[in-house]
């Protein structure tokens, strides 16, 4: 007779994806759970007091004597919590954090992730508009490593590109 249970093959592929999804997680300061709000809600309903892990593109950064605000282009989250390089966004935002964070580190087009809480609203011109942004007390910002274009060359071993498999067949000849 058998006894039941799980094979050795099962167990070791039940380690193996455990293993694997452990690696797919967000980077430890942005895990957490946080108000489901985007920075246009928040600015709309004023949830001063809310705990948000918003992201996006850096549009400017302001240092000043003591702390240092930068204005971010919201966009929605990954399951890594990075921000997702599409074209849509969720609305701009303030954070602001004690110290000296350098513009030129923080750079305009940077994606960060921003953790903290809502402390009030700040109403600011872009370009002629009068926009109100939601300002974070942020307890973290995230500064992401700019993304790396791959060759799919590289990527993928069976691509080839269009005249080797499409075009005329000359080398046949």
């Amino acid at each position: 007779m058998s006894r039941p249970g799980l094979s050795p093959a099962c167990v070791t592929l039940l380690v193996a994806s455990l293993a694997l999804a452990g690696c797919a997680t967000a980077p430890t300061p942005l895990r957490g759970d946080y108000a489901p709000l985007t920075p246009a809600d928040a600015a709309s309903t004023a949830a001063i007091g809310a705990s948000v892990r918003w992201g996006g593109t850096i549009a400017a950064v302001e240092p000043r004597r003591d702390s240092t605000c930068l204005q971010i282009v919201g966009r929605d989250l990954g399951s890594l919590a990075r921000p997702r390089s599409d074209d849509s966004t969720t609305g701009r935002f303030l954070a602001c954090r004690a110290g000296f964070y350098d513009p030129e580190v923080f750079a305009a087009g940077r994606e960060v992730t921003v953790v903290g809480r809502i402390d009030g609203m700040e109403t600011r011109l872009i370009g002629e508009y009068e926009y109100r942004h939601p300002r974070v007390a942020a307890d973290v910002i995230y500064l992401w490593p700019p993304r790396q274009e791959v060759d799919p060359r590289w990527r993928d071993p069976w691509y080839h590109p269009y005249p080797y498999w499409y075009g005329p067949r000359r080398w046949w000849w």
